[in-house]
């Protein structure tokens, strides 16, 4: 099951701003996302957002297809709640307005993936089965 990480840069000084906002942040309604057709297209498994200075990392743990992820991320009030008040602290702005503005700063802003290591792909775990 894979990682994905996002990265954005915020205006320094405003860590404790930045963790209230995912403090109240509003989960989505449900973690099961559909394909464009309406298909089952995955699972959210979990996120964590992490901020240090100028850094914000949202990581998102899920199963599936990510674009169809994006999809579901962007129909979210939560998110679009969050985006709002993220975005006076933000150092460049970024339109998330519409589904596809949001689809398209969810495919720019994820860091290239480098590494990811579970249990499952363990050596000594694999060779335990």
């Amino acid at each position: 099951m894979p990682y994905a990480a996002i990265m954005y840069r915020v205006k320094p000084g405003h860590e404790d701003e930045i963790a209230d906002i995912f403090t109240d942040f509003r989960r989505v309604d449900t973690p099961d996302f559909t394909a464009q057709d309406g298909s089952a297209a995955g699972r959210l498994l979990g996120t964590a957002v992490f901020v240090l200075e100028d850094v914000v990392v949202r990581v998102i743990h899920y199963e599936g297809d990510f674009a169809a992820l994006g999809r579901h991320m962007a129909s979210q009030q939560g998110v679009h709640t969050a985006e709002a008040a993220l975005q006076p602290l933000l150092l460049e702005p970024r339109d998330t307005s519409s589904p596809a503005a949001f689809a398209e700063y969810f495919r720019k802003a994820t860091m290239r993936t480098v590494a990811q290591f579970t249990v499952d792909t363990h050596p000594a775990g694999a060779a335990a089965s």
